[in-house]
């Protein structure tokens, strides 16, 4: 049997009277990927963002291995090296190479060897094609290598979970695909437990086992992937669809 990674169960966020998320409930399985789709400010970044604990709920609970998690921020800083996560904007520290920005969290915050920890960077810089730009500043690379090496950031932490947030949604559209194939290959070749926030429609119907549909802060259908493309469940989905011309 598959193991649950997380879960979650009636979320609410609210942001002063507004409230962003209505009653969330879903969970993931390992190995499992998930996509949050739906139409700008349907609540997608939100509620990822809310499950690496960078937004605060108002009520209900979250789930890690079947275990409630803690929500106090010391708590998240342990957390956040089991749940990774890459933005849209990159989040590189521009005085580090490339390489010390992937080294940073191992050594400092794991306090795992450096030595071990390079040669496994090496070896992520190599899969992503940046090997020969381990020696960079962020500000010497395009917006889809750093993206590349945000990926690679993340990987070298050992997350039992990624979280993508838009990941492409700044990217030039020539450099979109090589950033789409990474995260396809973490799922195929991997087996890695995603949840991603995505409007590249393609994308997410080749890869989603699961796809979460929002509208509003509230989940208006949850489908499995190739159904939810097919044969979408609700009227609003199908619109959704049909307006990105998929």
């Amino acid at each position: 049997m598959t193991a649950e990674i997380l879960k979650v169960e009636h979320l609410n966020k609210f942001y002063g009277d507004w409230q962003a998320l209505y009653d969330i409930n879903f969970n993931i399985q390992q190995g499992e990927v998930v996509t949050l789709l739906g139409p700008s400010g349907s609540g997608k970044s939100t509620l990822i963002r809310t499950l690496n604990g960078l937004e605060k709920f108002k009520d209900g609970q979250l789930y890690f291995h079947g275990k409630a998690i803690d929500s106090r921020p010391q708590n998240w800083q342990t957390l956040r090296q089991k749940i990774g996560m890459v933005f849209q904007s990159y989040d590189l520290f521009p005085n580090l190479t490339v390489m010390d920005n992937i080294l940073l969290a191992p050594v400092k915050v794991q306090k795992r060897p450096r030595e071990g920890i390079e040669k496994e960077a090496w070896e992520l810089l190599k899969r992503v094609g940046l090997d020969k730009h381990a020696d960079a500043y962020p500000r010497e690379l395009s917006g889809g290598q750093k993206q590349r090496i945000a990926i690679v950031r993340a990987l070298a932490l050992h997350p039992e979970l990624m979280l993508f947030d838009e990941v492409t949604a700044s990217l030039d559209p020539e450099m979109v695909r090589g950033v789409l194939e990474i995260i396809k290959e973490l799922s195929d070749r991997d087996n890695m437990t995603m949840i991603i926030v995505t409007h590249e429609m393609n994308f997410a119907a080749k890869i989603a086992d699961r796809v979460l549909f929002l509208e509003n802060g509230k989940i208006l259908e949850e489908t499995p992937g190739k159904e939810f493309f097919d044969h979408p469940r609700t009227k609003r989905a199908a619109e959704f669809l049909n307006s990105m011309d998929f």
